[in-house]
C-alpha cells in the first residue's frame, strides 16, 4: 500500500469537504502576513506546494496582488477548486516531491501543511529541492505538525478515510535547513484549531536561503 496515493485519494475525494472546512480558516493568517513581509519583491514569484483548494493562495493574493502566484498539488480535485477561487494564478497537478521538475526558479515558496503528509526523509529532499529552486534571498515557509517521528502513521475516520500523517522534529529541520544554505527568520508554534479532527502542536518557520 502506497501511503502517498491513498493519502492524495482521500483528499482528492474529500476536495469539497476541505474546502468547506477550511478556506476561511484565519488562525494563519498571521504567519502568512509574516511570509508577505520577508518579501522584497514588489511583483515576486511565489510557489504555493500542496495548495489545496487555493486557500493561502487567496489570501496572498489579497495582501499582495503585484505577486505571481503559482500552485500545485497531487489532488486534480483540489486544484479545480484553486482554479475556480483563483482565477488569475496558475495551477497545475504535480507532486510536491517533484518540485525540480518545474525547471523554475521563485522568489518565495510556501508549504502550509504538506510537511505531515512528507516522511523525515522526503521532507529533508524538499528543502534541498527548494534551495535549488529559489532565488538567491528567496523565502520559504513551512509549516507541519511536531512530535516525534514514532508518531507517525495512518489515521483513519469514522467514515474509512485514511491519511498518513507524519509527526516532525523542527530542531531537526532547522539543522537541515541551515545545510543547504537558509537562515531562519521565524519560528512560532499554535495548537491545531478546533475542527481538526486531531489535536496537535503546529509550528510555522520561515526561512530566506543565503547563497
Amino acid at each position: 500500500m502506497d501511503k502517498y496515493q491513498v493519502t492524495t485519494d482521500t483528499f482528492n475525494r474529500l476536495a469539497q469537504r476541505y474546502q468547506d472546512k477550511y478556506m476561511d480558516l484565519d488562525l494563519y493568517d498571521d504567519t502568512y502576513d509574516l511570509f508577505c513581509r520577508c518579501i522584497d519583491k514588489e511583483r515576486a514569484e511565489v510557489l504555493d506546494v500542496a495548495c489545496g483548494p487555493g486557500n493561502i493562495t487567496r489570501y496572498l493574493l489579497a495582501q499582495r496582488p503585484q505577486f505571481k502566484l503559482q500552485g500545485i498539488d497531487l489532488a486534480p480535485n483540489m486544484i479545480e477548486l484553486a482554479r475556480r477561487n483563483n482565477p488569475t494564478a496558475e495551477f497545475r497537478v504535480l507532486d510536491g516531491r517533484q518540485i525540480a521538475a518545474l525547471g523554475e526558479r521563485f522568489d518565495a515558496i510556501i508549504c502550509g501543511f504538506y510537511l505531515p503528509y512528507l516522511s523525515q526523509a522526503d521532507a529533508a529532499q524538499f528543502i534541498r529541492d527548494a534551495s535549488a529552486c529559489l532565488q538567491p534571498q528567496g523565502v520559504l515557509y513551512l509549516s507541519g505538525m511536531e512530535g516525534d517521528d514514532r508518531q507517525s502513521g495512518f489515521q483513519e475516520s469514522s467514515a474509512g478515510d485514511k491519511v498518513y500523517l507524519h509527526y516532525h522534529d523542527t530542531r531537526l529541520m532547522s539543522e537541515t535547513l541551515a545545510a543547504e544554505g537558509f537562515e531562519i527568520l521565524d519560528v512560532r508554534y499554535q495548537d491545531s484549531p478546533a475542527q481538526s479532527t486531531l489535536l496537535t502542536r503546529d509550528f510555522f518557520l520561515i526561512a530566506k536561503l543565503h547563497h
